[in-house]
């Protein structure tokens, strides 16, 4: 299921408004490919997202490699809409042929560099005064037949327009909490994974405290003779064949032997 980052409602993948659960971003491994998700019920009140499609949609994956590339060549030669909005404000050695230069400043390197450290193009795409876009946002509401979901790609919080103007936007329509990158779903489940790890280890470090040294040192050699016995069943069984049932019980005979021959 997918959980969408405005509402946090969960959808089936058969249910978000796709003709096929194909046009899901995933890679060859079948992981997804995007950061966040805009349910169909959602994506009207988002729809100020379009204006920054060409830079922020996370893509299918294209299995005919020969007009993915061709398609991505004339995609890196045509300027996207704001990346023009951008060059406005860029210094003239930054301009080549109506396009970002890609040893001087990327779109990407206008937010954040790899580093994390803010460069001097990011301010233009940051708490610039001037919008990125060009447009006011509450005066030029996009009119779309059918709100399709979105799905959006890594980082695309930080390509947002920060000005006054789309501030006052974002509050009004009660989304301004998109310019915040630790609000975003895997923001939320990587500190939830922290602290069920920290939860995890404090009840362990509980447990043990209240054995004695006896029984401490019991499970440690419990836990010592358990991975002699993977290892020696992994060194000695077949690399093309699977691990089967039979192998893991003999695993445990094996240790129920040792524990009445060392009581």
């Amino acid at each position: 299921m997918i959980q969408c980052c405005i509402c946090e409602d969960w959808f089936h993948e058969e249910h978000i408004g796709l003709q096929s659960s194909d046009e899901i971003p995933r890679d060859e491994e079948g992981e997804p490919q995007y950061e966040d998700f805009i349910c169909q019920g959602c994506a009207g009140v988002c729809s100020f997202l379009t204006y920054y499609f060409e830079t922020i949609s996370a893509s299918v994956r294209n299995n005919n490699v020969a007009n993915s590339t061709k398609e991505k060549a004339v995609l890196e030669d045509s300027p996207s809409p704001l990346e023009k909005a951008v060059l406005e404000d860029l210094p003239s050695p930054l301009k080549s042929s109506g396009k970002l230069e890609r040893g001087s400043c990327s779109l990407n390197t206008l937010v954040t560099n790899a580093e994390g450290t803010i460069n001097e193009c990011s301010q233009v795409a940051g708490s610039s005064k001037k919008c990125i876009l060009g447009i006011s946002l509450a005066e030029t509401p996009l009119t779309i037949d059918k709100s399709n979901p979105m799905f959006l790609s890594k980082n695309w919080r930080e390509v947002l327009c920060r000005c006054d103007t789309c501030w006052d936007f974002y509050t009004q329509k009660g989304i301004s909490f998109l310019l915040d990158k630790e609000d975003s779903i895997a923001e939320y489940e990587k500190v939830a994974k922290l602290k069920r790890d920290e939860n995890l280890q404090k009840q362990e470090g509980d447990f043990l405290n209240k054995l004695g040294h006896v029984e401490k040192m019991e499970i440690l050699s419990g836990i010592a003779d358990m991975k002699d016995e993977i290892r020696a069943l992994l060194e000695s069984s077949d690399p093309s064949k699977p691990i089967t049932t039979a192998d893991i019980h003999q695993v445990f005979d094996n240790l129920a032997k040792k524990r009445k021959r060392n009581p």
